[in-house]
């Protein structure tokens, strides 16, 4: 992924793996437990959209959520990473939308079953440009706004996170072999909220990245 070319995500991507409640003020707005150790969930593939693609309303949801994330795409594959050495298995990076279908989500969680509803249907992952690795100079700074017709929703900064970038890395790399490609989602800041059809979303990276997705009901596609 050194190359400077368009990267197709749908393509190079073999998993999208998102880790929950990585923010603490994220965690308390939900009224979630702080976590000890990440929390995390799969998405497909078939959930990425890019810009110029709406984000659909799965039919039967009351309540869909924004939630904007650094991702992190790694390059070099890995198992068993040390933390120390983590930073080496980033290819670059995206800014994402973790979209979540709460309706779903709160029955997984009364039910004690998994998310992958709830995250993983159609239109879930929007995501920007593929950002090369030597345009963000920390990704332990990096800010991330959000905005819902104009109006700031979410104003968060990576520095803030429970768990390091690189301690993600190496924490799902001993659960899990990490590949060419995936995707990390690494957490949302506080400020998530819900969204309706004829919305817009309009999210930040820094002063790199921004890029907007309407939003629609099934119902309207």
């Amino acid at each position: 992924m050194s190359a400077r070319k368009a990267v197709n995500f749908r393509q190079v991507g073999r998993k999208i793996v998102g880790a929950a409640r990585t923010y603490k003020e994220h965690a308390v707005e939900l009224n979630n437990p702080i976590p000890s150790e990440p929390l995390i969930f799969l998405k497909p593939t078939s959930s990425y959209i890019e810009q110029g693609q709406s984000i659909i309303i799965p039919k039967d949801t009351l309540e869909l959520h924004h939630e904007v994330e650094l991702g992190v795409v790694i390059d070099k594959p890995g198992k068993n990473i040390p933390e120390a050495s983590a930073a080496g298995h980033i290819g670059g990076y995206v800014l994402a939308l973790d979209m979540t279908n709460r309706t779903e989500q709160s029955k997984a969680k009364k039910a004690g079953h998994s998310w992958c509803i709830a995250k993983g249907f159609d239109t879930a992952c929007p995501v920007s440009r593929f950002i090369y690795k030597d345009e963000i100079k920390d990704f332990q700074n990096v800010s991330l706004k959000l905005k819902v017709n104009g109006i700031l929703k979410q104003d968060g900064n990576t520095k803030d996170m429970i768990f390091s970038i690189p301690f993600l890395i190496s924490w799902i790399s001993c659960r899990m072999s990490l590949e060419h490609g995936d995707l990390i989602l690494t957490g949302t800041p506080p400020g998530v909220g819900p969204v309706s059809a004829g919305d817009t979303i309009e999210c930040s990276l820094n002063d790199l990245i921004c890029m907007s997705f309407d939003v629609k009901s099934e119902n309207m596609v």
